[in-house]
């Protein structure tokens, strides 16, 4: 949910009039003349903004009638009220004391409202300020949900979230413009975070039995909007129906946009059939149409790769047909007859029972979950069990604007289809409607279907034609192709794009751009380019990301330059504004195994488990790698006896008590790591171990390579234990080795002798 705030001097999305359940505590400096003493410690335990007055919160005066300004307060609020914000932060930076709360409130508000890195930047200094020195409660709750909202909305969601969490501990009840802004953009970067602060929010609102305390705390549409665009991503379809049935307890009515998001829950829950259901819904409840649902329903056609009913509904927009629930119901009708066919076909083939037990316990357990998904979807849609005769009729014609339009190319660039991309940019180009006509966006989209198709000298060309007709490329645009340049090893070529971006365009590239570039040099096996990008970001100002540092760990690791890797590992460990995770702890690991460094490796991971971090599929298959080149198989035995360990894990962790240390994730291994151990085992001669791995091998659903294993048999042990001159101790010694041998050589198919079944596969072979 995005607030539009005028101006700070007009009126504001968030009033100013304030309702206190508690009297918030004095200023030091305030003198009082009240009689009235007590021992608990004066707080404020609510402060609940309400709409009595559209006046903006710069104005809101907190301080009571006895309060006397300072000289040093006066000129500060004089500035502000001025709306010298610059001149004031100065004031306030040179004060030594801390103003009253009218000013701290103005000032945070003017500062949120600016909406610059640097102004916000000293916004959040005010108020860490104040939460170290426990004065937190000087600032109104206006100012902090603006600084709340603004934070969000410039990509510091984690921040605004915790200032929300920190405005109901310390008893503030923020209004709903600024906690569901919050929520809103949680709702695609954690949907489990937004859905989590959505409930703590109306936990605290329910508290109240007087409706008009929290009146202006209380959810609105618009926040159960952002909360249901939560549970659609995360296709958790039961707490998007309790929330959508809460709606009314609020007075909340679901409006278009609600029916939007239903529309994105359909297509998660792969529930392509309803979705004609949820447009009916829309038309018979008589909810005020509008673009976007066309919009949604192209999009979900495109993500479910149908681009045949993509392309009939913008075609009936742009005839001028308002059938449109007729064309997705007979559309649907098709699929139906084709997904027939295919049955058909397929059962025509198969002849013979299926008596696969595991197979019936999954479609048994698939078919448990699509009842459970039918409960919910005929609560949301109950048009959807007794469908109308007559498939209603759009409200109006709609024509397909340029985002429809650019929708669908998207998916002809998803299929390759590079041709349907361009006509659809020269239909577009000639439409009369201007709404139509293709954006910046359009044109990147084909360019980044020429890129997707290697065809750069095309994607430059739709570059000039944008420059030509005034439609200005964008950073995106630039980064496309420069992914294109560098997959095509044409570094050259990219850093000249760099230069006309920076210069030509007076687009400054972004850590994206640098990042591109890093990765383009690993291609080319340049890792001293791929420093001097890093480097030239750092000069330019520009933060480097997490991914900067493993991409660059990446380039010294694949050049065999492990120990520079380790140095930018250190690095990334130095700087706060980046979290160290497992990828670059694995690229670390993987610089040392390419080497064969088996050692360095291991102590690696060994200060990854002491920071808390697992080893991985991928970890065990970096060291897996590294020592088949270092031709050590003894330290393949003791990694294979970790991993089957780990395989094991889920087990051992049902029965875990709750006060014991937390065990390793369970781990699945992959194709790649079970082969590289087997490999190593057999060339080594552990036959036995080598049966192990390739029964989990089995068990995972992986095929393990036996002509591969019978090649190295057959080149390396065929004239094993063949020896005459052998000493009888010898001889004893191998032969629990030798029945080893005949087991995988039986597993193989290769001649064997008979071997009793009381071999035990639990001992020894070494």
């Amino acid at each position: 949910m995005s607030m539009n705030i005028t101006s700070p001097s007009s009126s504001s999305s968030f009033p100013s009039t304030l309702h206190w359940l508690s009297p918030l505590p004095l200023p030091p400096s305030t003198t009082t003349t009240t009689s009235t003493t007590s021992s608990k410690p004066t707080r404020s335990f609510c402060l609940q903004a309400t709409a009595h007055q559209p006046t903006q919160p710069a104005t809101t005066d907190l301080s009571p009638p006895s309060v006397k300004y300072s000289n040093g307060d006066q000129t500060l609020l004089s500035l502000l009220r001025q709306r010298k914000t610059e001149q004031a932060w100065t004031h306030y930076s040179q004060s030594p004391h801390l103003p009253t709360p009218t000013c701290l409130s103005r000032l945070v508000a003017q500062l949120s409202y600016q909406s610059t890195p640097q102004s916000l930047s000293r916004a959040r200094s005010i108020v860490t300020r104040l939460r170290d020195e426990r004065q937190l409660h000087r600032l109104d709750a206006n100012s902090l949900g603006l600084l709340a909202s603004t934070s969000a909305k410039s990509g510091h969601t984690l921040y605004a979230s915790s200032l929300i969490k920190s405005m109901l501990r310390t008893g503030y009840l923020p209004h709903v413009k600024a906690w569901s802004a919050v929520v809103s953009r949680l709702a695609t970067e954690s949907p489990s975070e937004s859905i989590s602060l959505f409930d703590s929010v109306t936990r605290r609102v329910r508290r109240f039995t007087d409706p008009s305390i929290v009146a202006d705390s209380k959810p609105d549409t618009a926040a159960y909007n952002a909360v249901l665009n939560a549970c659609a991503n995360l296709g958790d379809k039961s707490k998007f129906l309790k929330l959508f049935d809460e709606m009314h307890e609020w007075g909340c009515e679901a409006d278009v946009l609600t029916y939007n998001v239903m529309i994105k829950l359909c297509a998660r829950a792969d529930r392509k059939d309803l979705i004609v259901f949820v447009l009916e819904r829309i038309i018979e409840k008589r909810i005020r149409f509008c673009m976007t649902t066309l919009h949604s329903l192209v999009a979900a056609y495109v993500g479910f790769d149908d681009l045949e009913t993509a392309e009939k509904i913008v075609q009936s927009m742009r005839e001028g047909r308002n059938d449109l629930c007729k064309i997705l119901r007979d559309a649907y009708l098709e699929d139906l007859k084709r997904a027939k066919e295919d049955d058909d076909d397929e059962n025509y083939a198969y002849d013979g029972e299926d008596d696969d037990e595991e197979e019936d316990m999954k479609d048994t357990k698939e078919s448990s979950l699509n009842k459970i998904d039918d409960i919910v979807f005929e609560k949301l849609l109950p048009n959807s069990i007794e469908p109308c005769s007559e498939p209603p009729l759009l409200p109006k014609v709609y024509a397909p604007n340029s985002r429809i339009y650019t929708t669908l190319m998207k998916g002809y660039m998803k299929a390759g289809r590079v041709t349907d991309t361009v006509k659809t940019l020269e239909a577009m180009r000639h439409q009369d409607d201007k709404a139509s006509h293709p954006d910046n966006v359009t044109y990147t989209t084909v360019v980044s279907a020429f890129v997707k198709a290697g065809l750069m000298d095309r994607a430059r060309e739709v570059l000039a034609e944008m420059t030509r007709i005034h439609v200005p490329a964008n950073r995106i645009t630039y980064n496309i192709l420069l992914k294109g340049y560098c997959q095509q090893l044409q570094i050259d070529k990219a850093k000249e794009l760099l230069r006309e971006m920076a210069e030509d365009a007076g687009i400054k590239p972004d850590v994206v751009s640098y990042n591109i570039l890093i990765d383009g040099c690993i291609l080319i096996d340049d890792s001293a380019g791929a420093l001097a990008f890093f480097n030239e970001m750092r000069e330019q100002g520009i933060t480097p990301t997490k991914i900067s540092y493993t991409t660059l760990m990446k380039a010294f690791a694949f050049s065999g330059q492990p120990k520079l890797a380790n140095k930018v590992f250190d690095e990334m460990l130095r700087d706060p504004r980046v979290k160290v995770d497992l990828v670059a702890w694995n690229m670390l690991v993987e610089g040392y195994c390419r080497l064969g460094l088996v050692e360095e490796a291991k102590k690696v991971i060994q200060r990854m488990k002491e920071n808390g971090f697992y080893p991985n599929v991928s970890t065990y298959g970096s060291l897996a790698n590294g020592i088949a080149l270092a031709r050590k198989p003894g330290e393949a035995l003791l990694l294979w006896k970790e991993i089957k360990e780990r395989c094991e894990m889920k087990k051992e962790g049902e029965n875990q008590y709750s006060d014991s240390p937390p065990l390793p994730p369970p781990l699945k291994p992959d194709e790649g790591l079970l082969d590289t151990l087997a490999d190593i085992c057999v060339r080594a001669a552990f036959f036995k171990k080598a049966l192990e791995i390739v029964a989990c091998m089995e068990e995972n659903g992986i095929p393990p390579n036996k002509t591969k294993y019978k090649k190295i048999y057959v080149e390396m042990h065929s004239r094993m234990f063949t020896s005459k001159h052998a000493s009888q101790a010898r001889q004893d010694r191998r032969v629990e080795k030798k029945r080893a041998a005949e087991a995988f050589k039986f597993w193989l198919g290769l001649p064997n002798s008979y071997y009793g079944s009381e071999w035990d596969y639990g001992s020894n072979d070494r």
